[in-house]
């Protein structure tokens, strides 16, 4: 199975955008899935439902800060190839979905109530949500 089916499964199992994208590739890197979903439970929705950048994107940046990432402040490389990295990332999302904002890509501001379930009601969630999981997952296999 691809990652990219493999984080719209996690996300259809009732995990948020974040939690699919980091969970799935943490597991490859080493890390534990349960503490992955735990750690990206409150980036989903565009940061805990405030619709600010989609949790997709920000589990792909946890992801590449999980591989590429700066642990020892004598490797400054790392934190610049991490950069690079999370900046190649927005370029191809960007391109690929036209924003890395959870309003933008749903055309709904999901942070109010109302809003929210207007989002329910036309089932975004499930139907923009998936492609968008899937898009970052691929983008991820391409940068990692």
């Amino acid at each position: 199975m691809k990652n990219a089916d493999k984080a719209v499964a996690v996300y259809r199992d009732d995990y948020n955008c974040a939690q699919a994208i980091f969970s799935v590739y943490s597991v490859e890197l080493g890390f534990e899935e349960e503490l992955a979903k735990k750690i990206a439970c409150g980036l989903g929705a565009g940061m805990g439902r405030s619709a600010g950048i989609c949790g997709a994107v920000t589990g792909a940046f946890l992801v590449l800060g999980l591989k590429y990432g700066m642990s020892d402040s004598e490797r400054q490389e790392d934190k610049e190839l991490t950069y690079t990295k999370v900046r190649e990332f927005i370029s191809r999302f960007e391109k690929r979905c036209g924003s890395i904002k959870c309003a933008d890509l749903l055309g709904v501001d999901i942070s109010t109530p109302e809003a929210f379930r207007e989002a329910k009601e036309k089932d975004l969630m499930t139907v923009e949500c998936e492609k968008i999981v899937a898009k970052a997952a691929r983008i991820l296999d391409e940068l990692l």
